[in-house]
C-alpha cells in the first residue's frame, strides 16, 4: 500500500475536498441508511477523514473508526475530525487493530486498489466483521477488477456490485462492492 508523505497528504486533502465531496456524501448516505443505531463503523484507508466527518455529522450515534497506513494522513484526519468522537489509528488493512467480530460496517473509499495483498486484507476484513456485518468497498471501476472480485468471492461468497457515476464525470468510474459476513 502506498504511504503518503506530509506534502502528498496535504495535496490529497485539498483534492479530496474539491473533487470527491459528492462521492463522500453518497457513501455517507449509504452507510447511514444501512447502519443500525450505535453501529461500529471502520473506514479503511481513511486518508484525511472526509468520509468520517460526513458520517459523524449525519449519524452522531455511530462509533466511528478510521485507519490509514500513512501517519501524515492520520495527523490531517485528526485535525479535520477534532470536533468529533472518532478513533483514528495508523494501521494496515491486512492487520487491523480490532478484535474478531467487533465491527458492524467496514467501508473503504478509493483505497482498495492500493492494497498490496488483497486476499490477506479481505480475510482480515472478514475477521473483524460481526456475523451479518457488512462491507461496502468503493473503488475505481477499471482497477484490479477481477482480482478484487476473486478475493471477495473467496472469503464472502456472494458479492453485489453497483456502478456509480460521480456528479462531475460523464462516465461511471466507481464500483461499490457489497458483501455480508
Amino acid at each position: 500500500m502506498t504511504t503518503f508523505g506530509y506534502e502528498q497528504s496535504l495535496g490529497y486533502d485539498r483534492r479530496a475536498t474539491r473533487l470527491l465531496t459528492g462521492l463522500y456524501r453518497r457513501i455517507a448516505t449509504d452507510i447511514d441508511t444501512r447502519s443500525a443505531h450505535s453501529a461500529t463503523v471502520i473506514d479503511l484507508g481513511t486518508g484525511p477523514g472526509k468520509l468520517l466527518s460526513y458520517l459523524a455529522t449525519r449519524r452522531p450515534d455511530l462509533r466511528l473508526h478510521g485507519i490509514d497506513l500513512s501517519p501524515h494522513m492520520i495527523d490531517i484526519a485528526r485535525r479535520n475530525l477534532a470536533e468529533y468522537p472518532v478513533e483514528l489509528a495508523v494501521a494496515d488493512v491486512a492487520d487491523l487493530p480490532h478484535p474478531d467480530a467487533s465491527v458492524d460496517t467496514a467501508v473503504s473509499s478509493l483505497s482498495m486498489h492500493e492494497w498490496p495483498d488483497l486476499p490477506s486484507a479481505v480475510t482480515e476484513l472478514h475477521r473483524v466483521l460481526r456475523p451479518g456485518g457488512a462491507a461496502a468497498l468503493y473503488d475505481f471501476r477499471f482497477t484490479r477488477t477481477r482480482e478484487i472480485r476473486r478475493a471477495l468471492d473467496a472469503v464472502f461468497g456472494a458479492v453485489e456490485t453497483e456502478t456509480i457515476r460521480l456528479p462531475w464525470h460523464p462516465v461511471a468510474v466507481i464500483t461499490c462492492y457489497r458483501a455480508t459476513a
